[in-house]
């Protein structure tokens, strides 16, 4: 039984666009190769932190959402702490309000862009 989880991490704002999409695509290549089914990704660009980590004051926000077994959290958790680019990261198992209220968030978002589109 796969459980559904959701990781937020921030990687280091002096990453040029193209090395911060190959951060995240390792990830997400790291993922499927171990057997998860990527939900749902958000990329939040940068953002300013609440406080200074590592005399940084911005930082690159991803959001990943996934179906993986629950060893496979505690392989990407140990590449996350290897990976010098990364600033911080969180990972959530998500119960079925989460679940349900992600859905809710993404049909919501996707009527907003459909009306924007037809205006």
């Amino acid at each position: 039984m796969l459980k559904q989880y959701e990781t937020v991490f921030i990687m280091t704002p002096v990453l040029s666009d193209d090395q911060m999409k190959e951060a995240v695509g390792k990830f997400k290549a790291m993922l499927a190769d171990n057997g998860a089914n990527l939900v749902h990704e958000e990329n939040w660009g940068l953002r300013k932190l609440a406080y200074p980590i590592q005399k940084k004051t911005t930082g690159f926000y991803y959001l990943i959402e996934y179906q993986a077994p629950g060893d496979l959290v505690a392989k990407l958790e140990v590449a996350f702490k290897r990976d010098e680019r990364m600033l911080r990261f969180l990972t959530v198992s998500l119960d079925k309000n989460a679940l349900a209220y992600n859905e809710k968030k993404r049909t919501k978002g996707f009527a907003k862009s459909a009306v924007k589109a037809e205006a």
